[in-house]
């Protein structure tokens, strides 16, 4: 583990950038997307443009009434799968785009595995969902909705779904050359698309859960016991991002080996905490 691109960011130390990684490159930082997108979220709902508890077919062409709310896909209890249907090969979410999210839509009684509201499943769907709700509720494309209501209002600007190619950091392969990532400016944007710098990144959690400079946290974060969490993993790069009130903490590595990201946080935590 020790051999991967790695990059430690926390409120107990400076930067730690080892074996080729840096905090002020673009990488991918996948679900922790979602932190950002109900972020939008309930600043959209604290403006009184829309509620949580609103039904998604008042944004979405959905069949009937599916019984799913805004709420439940921030929360993950929509009832929907993780993924939809086709999401296979080297680049997966490929052929992901609008056109295959509408016939998700237009389908979506046949994909409920249970009724929403009773139980908790991760769906990168469901955000895929609630991107394309909050842009339907705007008339406003989802980027433009991440400035306006938090990348601008905290004067943060490394965040991005197409970074410049010279400031990308991605992992290396055969002979040295980058490994191409996986490609998510389609409908999967909102649930794992965004590239950030880890520095940028930093930033935006001591913002959302540390200063509380938008408010309370958005429903996306997890929870353990007192620490406020996510993570996020794509082909080549995982992210694990924490506040607990003796700090907080952000590891970016270049694998997608998220299990291993994920241990490595909570270890430096702990220590960092005991120290």
């Amino acid at each position: 583990m020790s051999r991967v691109p790695l990059c430690i960011l926390s409120s107990f130390q400076p930067p730690e950038v080892l074996h080729g990684h840096s905090p002020d490159l673009f990488v991918q930082i996948g679900s922790l997307t979602k932190t950002l997108t109900a972020t939008v979220l309930t600043a959209l709902a604290d403006r009184a443009v829309l509620a949580l508890d609103d039904p998604l077919e008042s944004f979405l062409p959905t069949p009937g009434d599916t019984g799913i709310t805004l709420r439940h896909l921030a929360e993950h209890t929509s009832g929907l799968p993780r993924l939809p249907a086709g999401i296979r090969g080297r680049d997966p979410y490929a052929e992901f785009d609008g056109q295959a999210l509408d016939s998700v839509v237009r389908h979506l009684d046949t994909l409920v595995t249970a009724p929403a509201g009773t139980t908790e499943e991760y769906s990168n769907l469901g955000y895929a969902l609630l991107g394309a709700a909050l842009v339907a509720a705007t008339g406003r494309p989802y980027e433009e909705l991440l400035h306006s209501y938090i990348l601008d209002p905290l004067g943060i600007t490394d965040v991005a779904a197409v970074p410049p190619h010279d400031r990308r950091l991605c992992r290396r392969g055969l002979f040295g050359r980058p490994r191409r990532p996986w490609t998510m400016t389609g409908a999967i944007l909102p649930a794992g698309g965004l590239w950030a710098t880890p520095r940028a990144t930093a930033r935006l959690v001591t913002a959302l859960l540390v200063d509380r400079a938008l408010g309370e946290p958005a429903p996306a974060w997890q929870k353990a016991g007192r620490l406020l969490w996510h993570n996020g993993a794509t082909r080549d790069a995982s992210v694990f991002a924490g506040a607990a009130p003796q700090g907080w903490i952000l590891v970016h590595r270049l694998t997608g080996d998220s299990a291993a990201t994920d241990k490595l946080a909570l270890d430096r935590l702990r220590t960092l905490v005991q120290h």
